[in-house]
């Protein structure tokens, strides 16, 4: 069996959701294609050793399309059978295949108690030894993560992963945010040690997936099957796009013995769509869907975890400035080559707004901050490494983001002081610091921001908010390092690094020490007290992946105004009517989202011009 996850035509470089990859397999004559996608994964029961009963064991294979990721198992008798599961991260999409590396699953247990662990698309999996088509119950989320991992295996008790951190080539992951700004000179990465609880307890494992995008669908022909536990909260979008209504049925298989019943029917009327809400009592290993007759449909997965974080970052961050400090030391980072196997810093200080530097330090292996006199590499780093002006333009409800495609992004504002920060070029906005992917700080969150191939900001995703002044961040060794730091705050702090001289400072961790910061919030919207034209969309407005959400709708005109609330569940601009609000005049329109609704991006249409509010805060 041999998998294939992408191909080098110009369509691949450039556009996420064409056809690429395969999942073939050689008879003994000839070879054939199983399945034309993106494949990765081929293993079994025993893993690198082998399928103990190789005549009958089963052969597991994971991958993916545009739509969610596949999972295959392959029968002795009967052949191969595919299931969906939901996306955590779209980062790993690109038809080239080269954001993947590369997913495993792995036994991580003991002698006699097999513990499979599956990566794939940033979210670890509980992954059941026992599965095969006839016995396919058991996979559940753990937790999001955000490193690249190319293999782990379980260690004196420890798991231990072999990472993609810092590549000195980043392909085609260039964007204006980063401005001209380079990966480091010579590749590095590490292994990264773990307890052997770590993969349930990083990022919460909020995941959306679909079944049919935009495509045609023949009468009582069923989708493949799409996971449907694990989660707190699931729904479906679903959107009728032809011309006649159709009436959508979701079975579930209770057990994964493959023995389905009905759940549900709605009815969609042309042109229609609707939030489906699954509710605790409506259980079942796998769901699936048909329709009583030819129709052309949008249907997609989202489900949300409880996310345990609160406000408060953990004590590891302790030492990183406050963003309302009025003195902090920072500089700009960068991964030396040559073999020097160094990290080079270009320090500052700040101090009452006022910005100066401070020395060239590089910190090696030993994790010390020395002082060096190397004039050449401080201006190599001044020149190359500034943080590029403007990139982006904080607005009076929201950070407008217009990409590389010229599309419009709308991301929440997070403290008021981020927004001089901001607008002075003082703060890094986006770099690459897992490979092939870039970590965007904006407003005082940071976000995963998959590569313009891989449908870039469309698919961006907060993972945590904070209050700290981080001036840059690169990866080195493994190791997430940042700059903003208040020493004598951090004085007990193993996290935190200060040279002898007391001149530079920075702080260590790795990537997906992040989650720790706390969870996002941002509050903002695509329109504050704006003029608005009757029938004209707002722009998209990220409401995926926070908490308690609530919006506020008001405008200024003398008469009621309709406010038709459109909602983006894939990022792919599948925008889908969610709700329409009669706002009468001096009156403030509210509405809480429930814990089911899970959805991408957010619009607002008037049917009238008026000056509109339509602000949404998340806690």
């Amino acid at each position: 069996v041999y998998s294939n996850n992408g191909e080098t035509t110009q369509e691949a470089l450039h556009q996420f959701d064409v056809e690429s990859g395969s999942l073939s397999e050689w008879d003994g004559k000839t070879w054939n294609v199983v399945r034309r996608n993106q494949f990765v994964e081929v293993t079994g029961p025993g893993g690198i050793y082998g399928n103990p009963n190789p005549e009958t064991d089963p052969v597991w294979a994971t991958g993916w399309d545009h739509k969610s990721l596949l999972l295959g198992v392959r029968d002795a008798e009967e052949g191969w059978r595919f299931y969906r599961l939901p996306k955590a991260s779209h980062s790993y999409d690109g038809a080239h295949g080269w954001n993947t590396e590369w997913p495993r699953i792995r036994d991580i247990g003991t002698e006699g108690q097999p513990d499979y662990l599956m990566t794939m698309h940033g979210m670890f999996w509980k992954f059941p030894a026992t599965f095969t088509a006839g016995n396919s119950a058991g996979i559940r989320p753990r937790s999001a993560y955000l490193k690249v991992i190319g293999d782990f295996t379980r260690w004196n008790d420890q798991l231990v992963f072999g990472c993609d951190d810092s590549a000195q080539k980043e392909f085609l992951n260039k964007r204006k945010a980063k401005g001209n700004i380079e990966g480091p000179e010579q590749s590095n990465s590490n292994l990264w040690f773990t307890s052997v609880s770590t993969p349930g307890e990083l990022g919460p494992a909020t995941a959306s997936g679909a079944v049919w995008a935009g495509e045609k669908v023949n009468a009582n022909e069923y989708s493949e099957p799409f996971l449907f536990t694990g989660w707190a909260h699931r729904g479906s979008w679903v959107k009728n796009e032809g011309a006649t209504p159709v009436t959508v049925t979701y079975e579930v298989d209770k057990k994964g013995d493959n023995h389905w019943s009905t759940l549900k029917s709605i009815e969609l009327a042309a042109g229609g769509s609707a939030h489906v809400d699954f509710s605790s009592s409506e259980t079942g290993e796998w769901v699936r869907a048909k329709t009583d007759r030819e129709a052309s449909l949008t249907l997609a997965f989202s489900y949300t975890d409880n996310d345990k974080r609160n406000h408060t970052p953990d004590a590891i961050f302790k030492g990183l400035a406050n963003v309302r400090a009025e003195s902090s030391q920072g500089g700009l980072l960068y991964g030396l080559g040559d073999n020097r196997r160094a990290l080079g810093l270009l320090a500052n200080e700040t101090v009452n707004g006022k910005t100066t530097e401070t020395g060239y330090y590089e910190m090696g292996e030993g994790l010390k901050l020395e002082r060096k006199d190397d004039a050449e590499t401080a201006g190599f780093i001044r020149e190359q490494f500034a943080i590029p002006q403007q990139v982006v333009e904080v607005e009076k409800g929201s950070v407008l983001v217009v990409d590389d495609k010229d599309r419009r992004w709308r991301l929440p504002l997070g403290e008021e002081a981020y927004t001089s920060l901001t607008g002075r070029g003082v703060l890094r906005i986006c770099r690459e610091v897992a490979t092939e992917r870039d970590l965007f700080s904006c407003h005082g969150t940071f976000y995963e921001l998959p590569a313009e191939n891989a449908d870039g900001y469309a698919k961006i995703r907060p993972v945590a908010t904070h209050h700290y002044r981080i001036n840059d961040y690169a990866s080195y060794r493994g190791m997430l390092v940042l700059t903003g730091v208040t020493p004598g705050e951090g004085k007990q702090n193993p996290h935190v690094i200060v040279s002898e001289d007391g001149k530079a400072a920075v702080w260590a961790g790795v990537i997906d020490d992040l989650w720790k910061l706390g969870k996002p919030t941002g509050k903002g919207g695509p329109w504050v007290n704006s003029d608005v034209k009757a029938k004209i969309a707002s722009d998209p407005y990220l409401i995926g992946f926070y908490d308690q959400r609530e919006l506020t709708l008001s405008h200024s005109s003398a008469n009621d105004v309709n406010i038709t609330i459109e909602i983006d569940p894939t990022g792919n601009g599948d925008w889908m009517k969610y709700a329409v609000y009669t706002v009468q005049p001096r009156q403030e329109q509210r509405h809480r989202f429930p814990a089911s609704f899970q959805a991408r991006w957010i619009r607002f249409t008037a049917s009238a011009d008026t000056q509109a509010t339509a602000w949404l805060s998340y806690d």
